[in-house]
C-alpha cells in the first residue's frame, strides 16, 4: 500500500515505523532532513527524487513531496482482540455494513485522537481499509486495533459472553446520549450510511442511544454520528476509572 502527505508519514514514522518498506522524497523538500534522519534511524529506504517523478507516482495528487510504501493493515484475531479489549479496558467498535471509504477514515481518525479503541468489521457487505480509507485517516489508523469477522452479530454475542454491554445508534426510541448512564465494558455498534443499524442487529443490543438533534429532517453521517458517541464514551470512561 502507499501513502503520501506529509503528516500520515511523519505519524507514521512516530508511531509504526516497522510497518514502513521504503519512502520516497521529493528533491529540495523542506522536511526532508528530518525525515530521512528518522527513517535512516529505523532502516528504511530512503529514495529521492525529482517532483515530476512524486507527481508521476502519486497521479497528480496533493503528495506534499512525500510518499511511503508501508504493509497492508494488519488485523487482530478476533479471540486476541476481545482478551486484549479487556485487559486494557478498550471500547469496541462494530461498524454494520458500512460502505463509504471517506466515513471510515473519518471514523479512525477520531478513534485514533480519542485513543482506546478497538475497530471490528465484517467481511461482507463493508468496506474494508484501503489506502483511500488511510488517506483520510490521517495517522490514526497507527492508534487503533483491527479486527474483522465474517459474522458481525456472531461476533457481538461472542463480546456480550465476555462481559461486554452491547450499545447501538438509532434514530427514534433510543436514550439520549447526553443522559445515559453507559455501562462498562463496552461495544457500540456503528450503522450504515442509508439503513443505520440493521433490524437483525438491533435485537442483541443492550442499549440504544439517540444523539439529541434541534431538527429531525437533517441527519449526522456515519462518521459524525460515531465522532459524537465515541466522544462521550471516552469520557463517561475516564469518569469511571
Amino acid at each position: 500500500m502507499r501513502l503520501y502527505g506529509k503528516n500520515p508519514v511523519i505519524e507514521r514514522l512516530r508511531a509504526n515505523p516497522k510497518s514502513i518498506r521504503k519512502i520516497t522524497l521529493q528533491r529540495g523538500l523542506s522536511e526532508a532532513t528530518i525525515i530521512g534522519k528518522k527513517a535512516r534511524q529505523w532502516g528504511i529506504p530512503v529514495r529521492v527524487v525529482e517532483k515530476s517523478k512524486i507527481l508521476k507516482m502519486t497521479r497528480n495528487s496533493n503528495a506534499q513531496g512525500v510518499i511511503i510504501d508501508i504493509d497492508d493493515p494488519e488485523y487482530v484475531a478476533y479471540d486476541e482482540l476481545l482478551e486484549y479489549a479487556l485487559k486494557k479496558k478498550r471500547v469496541l467498535v462494530f461498524l454494520d455494513e458500512l460502505n463509504d471509504p471517506q466515513n471510515l477514515g473519518a471514523i479512525i481518525r477520531s478513534l485514533g485522537c480519542l485513543g482506546h479503541f478497538s475497530l471490528v468489521l465484517p467481511t461482507h457487505k463493508s468496506v474494508k481499509i484501503t489506502e483511500a480509507v488511510l488517506r483520510v485517516a490521517s495517522g490514526g489508523e497507527n492508534y487503533v486495533q483491527f479486527g474483522i469477522v465474517s459474522n458481525l452479530n456472531k461476533a457481538i454475542r461472542q463480546a456480550k459472553d465476555e462481559g461486554f454491554h452491547i450499545a447501538g445508534t438509532v434514530v427514534e426510541g433510543g436514550e439520549p446520549l447526553d443522559a445515559v448512564d453507559l455501562p462498562f465494558p463496552l461495544g457500540v455498534v456503528i450503522g450504515s450510511e442509508q439503513k443505520g443499524i440493521r433490524d437483525v442487529t438491533k435485537k442483541v443490543l443492550d442499549v440504544r442511544i439517540s444523539i439529541p438533534m434541534h431538527v429531525n429532517t437533517v441527519t449526522f453521517n456515519a462518521a459524525a454520528a460515531a465522532s459524537i458517541i465515541c466522544y462521550e464514551i471516552s469520557k463517561q470512561r475516564r469518569q469511571k476509572k
